[in-house]
């Protein structure tokens, strides 16, 4: 490569004074600019990159002004003038209209709640109990008995002999299957023996509810699912559907579904303290760790939870030093620590419930400040740790102890049963995996006992956050009621203090946001409503990428949007209940989540009465007002629409001259069926205009009006603008325009075949950001690193430049649409580097201005094998370059390119970066281990482990006995666990993906900088090009690699353990608020019933004869899988 010189003076020094302040790199960069040179070569001065510049944005101006057709658009519109009214959006009468028609919406479920809890509380008190009661006496159809389980290797799963109900079933749009509204469905969990005397006088009762189901629907026909859950695992929902199969076994229990636990109790404090001394071992480890991981699920957003180890010291096995929030993140943490738990030691009781009531006791943290308790989880002790029990918690006993006896043992347990008893607790025994499950769930009835006992003052409906409907229904909320035992225990002296369950009534999220404006409030605008905890239910960035109905969506609204001072506060607000306004200016992510943008919004919000949410408005300036067409005279005069001549233009058969049209996805109509294809879902579109007229009365006036007038007017723009312009000479492939009417006009015709943006403009990239930026935006073809490039002769690349079209009314002013064209990449890369060059229009192409003698200054065409020349967008991807091997790079994040250059203009400002997390994201499973404990993980042994003889006598042979043992011998429990159908296959996990944005800095340096790296040192210059999103930037070619310049990463990546520390913020955590109520005392609890332990000991005998029968079911079964067998 060629050496040369810098023959620029230092005068001033105003660009090295930038280079981090130092004299030393202000001295050298003058030396470089200075030294002589043998060729005379030097890098070009200021003026003359400011002149490209110039020249750069005349040509990009003037192609938009000839080709955009602002103006003409303008024109257009004022002409139409008498086809539309211009309307404004008045927030608070917005948000007060929507407010209140949900709170009207949720009121009916209320209603239909009420009746259900009231009915199922006199059906059951007027029911009388049935000792000899008979399977065959009960008729209800079982929603299990149609469904068809798919085995993993293909074999048909013999379905279940019941006498079930035979149903005929109908497609319901609804529910979105099939359904039949004449009876109701019953869903028994699979751990649990239908046949047994409990569940049958459960069925027998239940079955009354049916009529109230029916009652509640002739009232309210859009009611969703009716559920009545029992507190022994029965759930009957309404209408009946068979149940939906899962791809494994089916572990649904309605007792741990969110909106069951959240009506069955109060909110909770729990601190879980876990026996990890030297006698814990092996399965009994094992035991525990899954006891508390399935602990941790029985909890929600409303508790408050710790988890410590102890042996003869007590410590909290994650770094959480106090009472943390039980959500979705803070439980992944425990459960990742308490996997890693290791046994040693004594055990010293005292040490781990002296930690666990010292939390309780700290009022410093945030909690839920209800229902205080203790879990303790052992393998057995002689120590009743009174002392402890009459310093911290008697006479009053705010604390209530459970105790849990954990693995095959022969200890005393009387110590544990007395702790419990002693502290208005429960005592359970966990003997085997199978047991988990039910004993880890059945203090929630414990709990219950005050609720019950407070009668109609604990009567209260409480909403749901957001979650996946297990019945296909998508995100839905569940109003809940407690349904109470209202029979007396015989005598007449005690009330009953039992939960019979919870009934809830499902509201599909969808159904709500159709009571939301959309089209009206532009692609920018929109509606959105928290609850309690700060978590959104309504928010345009809800869309969570992984459907797991174990766990509610708890998307908080700072994470949903880019956090800062103003939404925090205004988060506070709504969540306080307060109404209020506010304008701000605030960081959004573009639609693409590649940009950042610095906008103005208005955030208006109100509370939602008779409700835990409230609901916000989120408007731009300009979309403060809009059009709304009334095209209903032109209709009238005209016998069909396609008479109408607007209408015409939506033809496939006027594209060829009129250029492509997309029209958005929306229902206009209410039989239109929408498609994913562009010409499927005009021809659908055009066949019911031929049988309605637009202003039938199944159809969106607003909608339909709109989209026929913008299909006229962006024609006009054809005739007017673009059909006589010729787009080669601007080196164009297309031009097109796009409308908050729903059409997207792309010409020529042939252009819309390579066209890929979306057909619904509100959801395109460069719409929205078109709108909240002015000027040209330019979008290159997004490329990620690996992106390898393909011929350009095969392949032309195009790139997007967009703007949008304002219109002033006197004082209204609105962005009805967007303009643009699609430039060649190869042409103008050509035509960048003529115009960031030395030579005039009038040179011929080649020649130069100079050459080596006369000691001219470079220019990024003569010289592009020794200086550098590209244009970068405001994210930091390549738009164009004066390389050509650059060309197939364009559309990368520029430190993919040039990492060098790329962290010398982040740097020296230029650009800045916003690091965000997305928490609805989707990782693929890490490949479970085969040793230890995984969390809800069962080892499911290979045909090897069955030939190891040291393998049966391990833990996961014990442990696979156990479950055969206990299924088998105690009729009313069938003891499995979720764990052994998740643990069969590998699976997408939801996690959290770390964000980089790049945007520009406010200051727009124009001084020559320099990299400073030895020999390998550059000059670069670069200068924001006016009303554009583009960079300019000029630099010396590297002449060497040895420059090292971390790379700055811009993709999407999977945030570390460390990288968010939960430990910090769960130190500064965000406001929320719990239920106002609490119900955790009653003087009138009757604490007897407190747990006595297991009654069934196994035999060796009984242990061995099951040894066998494995061993033989294994043979028998190979080569199926084990899980496949049982």
């Amino acid at each position: 490569m060629a050496m040369w010189a810098r023959r620029q003076t230092c005068g001033g020094g105003g660009g090295a004074s930038r280079l981090a302040g130092a004299l030393w790199s202000q001295l050298l960069l003058c030396l470089v600019l200075s030294a002589p040179a043998a060729q005379g070569y030097s890098f070009p001065q200021n003026y003359t990159m400011q002149y490209w510049a110039r020249r750069l944005e005349q040509e990009i101006d003037g192609v938009m002004r000839i080709f955009g057709g602002v103006q003409a658009l303008k024109r257009i519109y004022d002409e139409k003038r008498n086809l539309f009214e211009v309307r404004e959006n008045v927030p608070d009468k917005i948000v007060e209209k929507v407010a209140g028609d949900i709170e009207s919406l949720l009121a009916k479920k209320v209603r239909a709640l009420k009746r259900l809890a009231d009915a199922a509380e006199r059906f059951q008190k007027a029911h009388r109990w049935q000792d000899n009661i008979k399977e065959e006496h009960i008729e209800y159809y079982d929603s299990k008995a149609d469904t068809e389980y798919d085995d993993p290797d293909g074999e048909e799963i013999e379905k279940d002999t019941s006498n079930s109900l035979k149903l005929d079933f109908t497609e319901d749009e609804h529910f979105k299957t099939k359904v039949n509204y004449s009876y109701a469905a019953v869903q028994i969990p699979t751990d649990i023996y239908k046949g047994s005397t409990v569940i049958l006088n459960e069925l027998n009762w239940t079955e009354a509810l049916e009529d109230v189901f029916v009652e509640n629907r002739k009232e309210d026909p859009s009611l969703l699912w009716q559920v009545f859950g029992s507190a022994t695992g029965v759930t009957r929902f309404y209408p009946a559907t068979p149940w939906r199969a899962p791809n494994k076994i089916d572990l649904y229990d309605v007792r741990r579904r969110p909106w069951y636990i959240q009506g069955a109790s109060s909110p909770k404090d729990m601190v879980i303290i876990v026996d990890v001394s030297g006698s814990v071992s092996g399965l009994t480890l094992k035991l525990m760790k899954t006891s508390v991981y399935d602990m941790l699920d029985t909890l929600s957003d409303d508790d408050y939870v710790n988890v410590a180890s102890f042996n003869q010291k007590a410590q909290a096995v994650s770094c959480f030093n106090h009472l943390v929030q039980a959500n979705i993140r803070n439980k992944k943490v425990f459960k990742e620590k308490v996997e890693v738990m290791e046994a040693r030691g004594t055990t010293d009781y005292k040490a781990g419930f002296e930690f666990a009531f010292e939390q309780l006791q700290n009022s410093n943290i945030s909690r839920a400040n209800c229902n205080k308790m203790i879990m303790m989880f052992t393998d057995g002790g002689e120590d009743r740790v009174q002392d402890v029990f009459e310093k911290y918690n008697w006479p009053n006993k705010t604390v209530r102890v459970f105790t849990f006896s954990v693995g095959q043992h022969n200890y005393d347990v009387t110590p544990l049963q007395w702790m419990a008893c002693a502290n208005k607790g429960y005592y359970f025994e966990i003997p085997s995996i199978g047991a988990i499950r039910i004993n880890t769930q059945e203090y929630l009835d414990v709990l219950g006992r005050p609720m019950v006992l407070a009668g109609k003052k604990a009567k209260q409906v409480q909403w749901t956050n957001a979650y996946q409907d297990a019945l296909g229904l998508g995100l839905v909320v569940t109003g809940t009621l407690a349904v109470f035992n209202l029979t007396d225990d015989g005598s007449g002296e005690k009330k009953n203090q039992l939960l019979l369950g919870v009934v809830g009534i499902d509201v599909a999220l969808n159904d709500i946001k159709k009571l939301t404006p959309r089209y009206n409030l532009g692609a920018n605008g929109y509606i959105y409503a928290i609850d309690l905890n700060g978590y959104v239910l309504l928010h345009p960035n809800l869309r969570p990428q992984i459907i797991n109905f174990q766990e509610p969506v708890t998307l908080d609204f700072l994470d949903a949007e880019l956090e800062d001072d103003n939404k925090e506060d205004i988060r506070r607000r709504m969540i306080d209940g307060e109404k209020g306004t506010r304008n701000i200016w605030t960081l959004i992510k573009s639609q693409d989540e590649r940009y950042l943008d610095k906008v103005h919004r208005m955030y208006t919000w109100a509370p939602i009465k008779s409700t835990n949410y409230s609901l916000g408005l989120v408007l731009p300036r300009y979309s403060t007002y809009y059009i709304r067409a009334n095209l209903s005279d032109q209709i009238l005069q005209v016998k069909l629409p396609s008479k109408l001549k607007d209408f015409e233009y939506l033809l496939p058969n006027s594209f060829e001259s009129e250029g492509h049209v997309f029209i958005a996805p929306r229902e206009y109509c209410k039989d239109l069926n929408l498609s994913d294809n562009n010409t499927e879902f005009l021809e659908n579109f055009i066949a019911l205009m031929e049988k309605v007229t637009p202003d039938s009365k199944q159809c969106d006036n607003f909608l339909l009006h709109n989209l026929i007038l913008d299909t006229g007017i962006t024609q006009q723009l054809v005739e007017r603008v673009w059909r006589d312009q010729d787009l080669n000479t601007y080196s164009l492939l297309a031009v097109f325009v796009a409308t908050d009417g729903g059409i997207t006009r792309v010409f020529p015709n042939k252009a819309a075949e390579d066209w890929e943006e979306d057909r619904e403009p509100f959801n395109a990239s460069f719409y929205r950001r078109s709108l909240d930026n002015k000027g040209y935006i330019f979008k290159p073809p997004y490329r990620d690193a690996s992106y390898r490039g393909l011929e350009l002769e095969n392949n032309t690349i195009g790139i997007l430049v967009s703007t949008a079209v304002e219109l002033n009314f006197g004082e209204r002013h609105l962005k009805p649409a967007v303009v643009g064209v699609k430039l060649d990449l190869e042409a103008w890369a050509e035509k960048f580097k003529v115009l960031a060059s030395n030579r005039t229009e009038r040179d011929q192409l080649g020649t130069r201005r100079c050459d080596p003698s006369t000691g001219c200054e470079m220019d990024c065409e003569a010289n592009y094998k020794d200086l550098l020349c590209v244009l970068i967008d405001d994210g930091g991807f390549l738009v164009l370059s004066n390389q050509e091997d650059y060309w197939m790079q364009v559309g990368k994040f520029f430190s993919e390119v040039d990492a060098h250059l790329m962290s010398a203009l982040f740097n020296h400002s230029f650009f800045t970066k916003k690091e965000s997390y997305d928490f609805q994201s989707v990782c693929a499973s890490e490949a479970p281990s085969n040793t230890g404990g995984a969390p809800r993980g069962v080892y499911v042994p290979t045909m090897a482990d069955f030939l190891n003889l040291a393998w049966w006598t391990s833990a996961a042979a014990w442990s696979l006995f156990q479950q055969f043992l206990y299924g088998l011998t105690i009729n009313s429990w069938f003891q499995t666990d979720d764990v052994t159908a998740e643990g069969m296959e590998s699976k997408e996990t939801s996690c959290i993906m770390k964000q980089t944005q790049y945007y520009f800095s406010t200051p727009n340096n124009t001084d020559i900088n320099f990299i400073d790296c030895g020999n390998c040192s550059r000059l670069f210059y670069a200068q924001r090009l006016a009303s554009t999103n583009l960079l300019f930037v000029v630099a010396e070619k590297p002449i060497c690699s040895q420059c090292e310049s971390t790379k700055l990463l811009q993709a999407e990546i999977k945030a570390p353990p460390g990288d968010r520390n939960q430990c910090e913020l769960v130190e500064r955590p965000r406001y929320r608020k719990g239920p106002h109520v609490c119900f955790d005392y009653n003087a009138t609890e009757d604490t007897s019933d407190c747990g006595r332990g297991s009654s069934f000991r196994p035999s060796l005998s009984v242990l061995l004869s099951l040894q066998l029968l494995l061993l033989y079911l294994t043979a028998s079964c190979h080569p199926l899988p084990l899980a496949s067998c049982l």
